[in-house]
């Protein structure tokens, strides 16, 4: 989340009242993230989300909203985009498509735990469960076409043993993606970036998952993805990028007890955690030397992603 375009109190009110969520009593930007404008808006009735997206369009957004009320209506807690009188969920703001969403009780868990890394498995597998029926397809906009496109870019900001690093994992997700088991692999919509900031918890404990948010990567990919995108956060050592077994294992096991893994996702698992690391290796990458201007915007630190791609190749997870 961040703010590239600004939004006055007057236009944001403008909206919340065709929404009929009352008066606006506070509009603060959150500076967090790096793909799309994002205010809290409270209001006398509750507490909301404005985004603006600088990226999606009209056309591509329906997508991500109506998956996200197509999991709220089957009790994934997710945020619930707010409709006008006639229905529509997708509004306009300073000339970009918008959206106000409830806002998520609780707070993330930045430093999570074996509980935390088990909520978030269980929940994940409910999650693509209940996206099985939805009806509207989009591709994951940031896959493998994606990476094609979008290494050669990057490669000229690298030196020679990045560059042959990423050259050639891209070229091993290339080939794995032409292989019959990768076909194999169960699909659906997928969130695509559950990273820890995604997630909030709340209770006396601090352990209740209260909501997966921030739905503008997901598409339908393999669901084994998904896995890997959030053992690849949850389950690691953020300074090394080292896998931690104990948090995995918790992930995994409450994952298989909603959906157990096919054969072919248990063989795969090693490589869909290279694919999740390339894939945010990459789009790191990409905002770091090809930054956007926004009034509150940091980019994330692309060798983190290095790291932890050089450690699933070193040392592959087997389940």
């Amino acid at each position: 989340m961040a703010v590239f375009t600004e939004v006055s109190p007057e236009q944001a009110q403008n909206l919340l009242l065709d929404l009929n969520l009352g008066q606006l009593t506070e509009l603060r930007g959150i500076a967090g993230g790096i793909e799309n404008t994002n205010y809290f808006a409270t209001t006398d009735q509750g507490a909301y989300v404005l985004t603006l997206f600088e990226r999606l369009t009209h056309a591509q957004l329906p997508f991500y909203l109506h998956l996200m009320k197509h999991l709220a209506q089957r009790g994934i807690p997710v945020p619930d985009p707010a409709a006008n009188a006639a229905g529509t969920i997708l509004h306009t703001v300073s000339g970009k498509p918008a959206a106000v969403v409830n806002r998520l009780p609780g707070k993330s868990q930045l430093a999570p735990a074996v509980p935390h890394c088990a909520a978030v498995g269980a929940m994940l597998a409910r999650m693509h469960l209940a996206g099985q029926d939805y009806a509207q397809h989009q591709p994951n906009l940031r896959g493998l076409l994606w990476w094609n496109d979008t290494v050669p870019v990057v490669l000229p900001h690298l030196s020679a043993d990045q560059a042959a690093l990423l050259t050639s994992e891209l070229a091993y997700q290339n080939a794995l993606a032409e292989s019959a088991a990768y076909a194999r692999l169960p699909r659906g919509p997928i969130h695509a970036d559950l990273f820890r900031d995604n997630v909030m918890f709340d209770g006396p404990d601090g352990t209740q998952l209260s909501g997966f948010f921030d739905f503008y990567f997901a598409g339908v990919d393999t669901w084994l993805f998904d896995i890997a995108v959030c053992l690849n956060d949850w389950c690691i050592d953020l300074p090394s990028g080292q896998h931690d077994s104990a948090r995995a294992n918790a992930f995994l096991a409450a994952y298989a007890a909603e959906r157990p893994l096919t054969a072919d996702e248990q063989q795969l698992l090693p490589a869909l955690l290279r694919a999740g690391a390339l894939r945010f290796w990459i789009s790191r990458l990409w905002d770091y030397h090809l930054p956007r201007e926004a009034a509150m915007l940091t980019p994330h630190d692309p060798t983190h992603f290095e790291r932890v791609l050089r450690e699933r190749i070193t040392h592959p997870v087997s389940i």
